[in-house]
């Protein structure tokens, strides 16, 4: 209600951040919530050999920060910002305070809670189940395209990140990004131009993201590279 918001007006700090900013580190004692307003926001965490996963990527209107500011426990992941973005910041103690004077603001807090930890379990899905490099790119192209409306030619997005960090997001190399995504272009799955990346046939797009689950015909090559062996899988599916 406008009695609220203007009580959280009166909390919260708004500051512009150029691309490439970080607003907090993992393993950082957690000082308060970033409510991000406008821009895109990569959350990732390291290893202590220097490898970096990425878990997801943050979009205006989350609460970044949140479940360690609410449990007073140290941010678990390290948030960059990708282009610049505004962000408004709630001290820990206000915030919690803040909480619990206002019920719909719990509620709202509790969902964006419940859709983080839904957004983990995909990202772990994806990484840890997925069988190949073919179906976790095309899980995550999927997952960016959720929500945005076709065009004529097929549904259009933005590409928030590089071959590289599309790499850390799902567990891979770069040069088996670009590798995979040539493959997709070649078969008119997608098509890029500079950072749009159009997607014409996503029902393809879906079945390599599924094709583990997808029985197929046929022998197996004898294969240690499970990127070859899904490659193969993918061709037959193709065939039937």
């Amino acid at each position: 209600d406008p009695a609220a918001l203007r009580e959280f007006d009166a909390i919260k700090s708004t500051s512009t951040y150029p691309k490439g900013a970080l607003l907090f580190v993992e393993r950082q004692e957690a000082r308060g919530v970033f409510v991000l307003c406008e821009g895109e926001v990569k959350l990732s965490i390291s290893s202590t050999e220097g490898k970096t996963l990425i878990m997801r990527i943050a979009r205006a209107g989350e609460l970044l920060g949140l479940i360690a500011t609410m449990a007073g426990i140290a941010y678990e992941v390290t948030a960059e910002t990708i282009h610049p973005c505004q962000v408004a910041f709630v001290r820990r103690e206000d915030f919690q305070r803040y909480i619990a004077s206002h019920p719909e603001a719990s509620q709202n807090v509790l969902n964006q809670m419940s859709s983080q930890y839904q957004d983990a379990c995909e990202q772990l899905r994806t990484v840890g189940l997925s069988s190949c490099a073919n179906e976790k790119l095309a899980r995550l192209l999927l997952s960016w395209s959720n929500g945005i409306q076709k065009t004529k030619t097929g549904t259009r997005i933005t590409m928030p990140l590089t071959h590289e960090e599309i790499a850390e997001f799902i567990g891979t190399t770069r040069e088996t990004v670009t590798r995979t995504l040539s493959e997709f272009k070649t078969r008119r799955i997608i098509s890029i131009q500079g950072s749009t990346l159009t997607i014409p046939d996503r029902t393809a797009l879906e079945n390599i993201a599924n094709v583990s689950q997808q029985p197929f015909r046929g022998t197996e090559p004898a294969s240690q590279d499970k990127d070859n062996a899904c490659t193969w899988r993918m061709r037959v599916n193709q065939l039937q």
